[in-house]
């Protein structure tokens, strides 16, 4: 007898509908699974046997073939364990399916149990854009399954629960979805705790406020690291489908923390500068998401940016342009979405001290330009302000006044990310350093003495043309920080200096 259940597949970050066919037909007992499964969906067969019988149910000794349509899609992990159990059942009229619109997803354990299973949110996305109205999944990703509306979503503990609801001997009740999002914690170091350096706060607040690239350059010790890792308390919350996006990649991922079924507080992503070109964009195997795309919303940062690989700087390039990354292999081709900030960190040379008022370097000169050049100048070109970082005099540290808390400055950042979400309303941009060249053209208006200073400076600085649009991207984010509509010759002249490191 043939019969079918509803599963899905996670290919990137999009889900597809998956059938599970299961005949079972008279000849020597034999359980086959076809339609390019990997050695995971191969080993369902023996997990879904001891399942089975670990469970109460008989499993037939005859001729079994499951088959995953459609064929030429490559299925990996074992989300399908659950789905060819319920169409086995279905099959030897074990069961009989009460909503017929219902896909089937987990990995089942050898006694029965429903596991945790990576991917669950985009596989019921997929399920509820298909128009399928129940998704049965594991009790531990209920929640999170959960987040979509419009489908109802059962929380299965164990094979033998789902059969006994199946009977109707049981009701398992829909998982009800999260009544409102809750708001995240400002996380990261504050700002209050940073001696001196207002200049990197105030360069720190543009780049949160317009979403811009940004690199620290300075001594050992000037507090390049403690002022990146401040951004996040200052970064306004994500939105509702911003958060979705997020706890999408990291739901695939398999990094999706148990007890937080939504990521509410945007990624920081600090990989070390040991970290492979794969680890980075992503790739592997089975093409998993890389930092990159972890970072997405959110913040990659840097430290020591001269020290990561030159193919994995490079592999940077296209990314911070696009906000997508492709991945092409042998097996396939994904696109993940790559839309994050970039804060860099390095030293002026290898000993660190070339730019410091009191060290002496101990460096050649051509050990100091070897050093430089290990990031490109393309890659250095998209990068909006470049900060010098100097060490930080005893005064300062002393101190006992205190500084401008977090929370203030995360409200200005909130003010203007909400003049800039009126803005760009219907044009699918969140940010200014999302702008394109006509939005540039619409959005950053010149006074006349501004216009001036721009020629001059595009003359003498022989600014490319991508540097030219960055730094009016800028200029109207030091604007709206202003409250002016029109950018000035005091928003471009801040602009233009946070360009001084700038390769044309």
């Amino acid at each position: 007898m043939l019969a079918v259940a509803q599963s899905c597949a996670v290919v990137g970050l999009d889900g597809y509908i998956v059938q599970v066919e299961v005949d079972i037909s008279p000849g020597l007992p034999a359980f086959n699974i076809v339609g390019l499964p990997d050695t995971a969906v191969q080993e369902s067969r023996e997990r879904v046997r001891s399942a089975l019988r670990n469970s109460g149910c008989e499993f037939p000794m005859r001729r079994i073939t499951a088959n995953l349509a459609p064929a030429d899609l490559k299925k990996a992990g074992p989300a399908y364990d659950l789905s060819i159990a319920v169409a086995l059942l279905i099959s030897t009229g074990r069961v009989m399916l009460r909503q017929e619109a219902a896909v089937f997803l987990g990995e089942l354990s050898l006694d029965g149990s429903v596991r945790h299973t990576n991917g669950i949110l985009p596989m019921v996305s997929i399920a509820k854009d298909q128009g399928y109205q129940a998704a049965y999944v594991p009790a531990a990703d209920a929640e999170e399954a959960a987040l979509v509306e419009g489908i109802q979503v059962y929380a299965v503990a164990t094979l033998q629960d789902l059969l006994r609801h199946l009977d109707g001997e049981i009701s398992i009740e829909p998982t009800p979805g999260i009544a409102h999002y809750p708001t995240p914690t400002a996380n990261g170091a504050n700002l209050a705790h940073v001696k001196g350096q207002e200049h990197a706060k105030r360069a720190l607040e543009v780049a949160a406020s317009g979403f811009h690239n940004l690199l620290f350059n300075g001594p050992p010790g000037s507090g390049k690291t403690m002022l990146a890792r401040a951004l996040p308390s200052i970064l306004p919350p994500m939105n509702p489908q911003e958060a979705l996006d997020v706890t999408k990649i990291y739901s695939i991922d398999g990094a999706l923390p148990s007890d937080c079924p939504l990521i509410t507080q945007r990624p920081f992503r600090s990989p070390h500068y040991t970290i492979s070109n794969a680890g980075l964009v992503g790739g592997g195997r089975t093409l998993r998401p890389g930092e990159i795309t972890l970072s997405h919303r959110g913040v990659l940062f840097l430290d020591e940016l001269p020290e990561f690989s030159h193919v994995a700087l490079e592999s940077l390039r296209q990314p911070l342009e696009d906000k997508v990354v492709t991945i092409s292999r042998v097996i396939g081709s994904v696109t993940y979405p790559a839309s994050f900030m970039l804060v860099a960190a390095q030293n002026p040379c290898p000993c660190g001290f070339a730019s410091h008022p009191r060290q002496q370097c101990t460096c050649t000169a051509s050990s100091v330009a070897r050093y430089q050049k290990r990031v490109s100048g393309p890659l250095l070109d998209r990068i909006d302000i470049f900060v010098e970082v100097p060490p930080v005099e005893y005064e300062k540290l002393v101190d006992e006044q205190p500084a401008e808390d977090s929370a203030q400055v995360r409200q200005r950042v909130q003010q203007v990310r909400d003049v800039q979400r009126e803005r760009f309303s219907g044009a699918g941009i969140l940010c200014n350093s999302e702008m394109g060249p006509a939005e540039v053209w619409k959005h950053c208006q010149l006074e006349s003495g501004a216009k001036d200073l721009l020629q001059a400076a595009t003359k003498q600085l022989g600014l490319s043309a991508r540097a030219f649009h960055r730094i009016l991207k800028i200029s109207r984010t030091i604007a709206d920080l202003g409250g002016d509509d029109e950018i000035g010759v005091a928003h471009l002249a801040e602009a233009l200096q946070y360009r001084s490191r700038g390769v044309a």
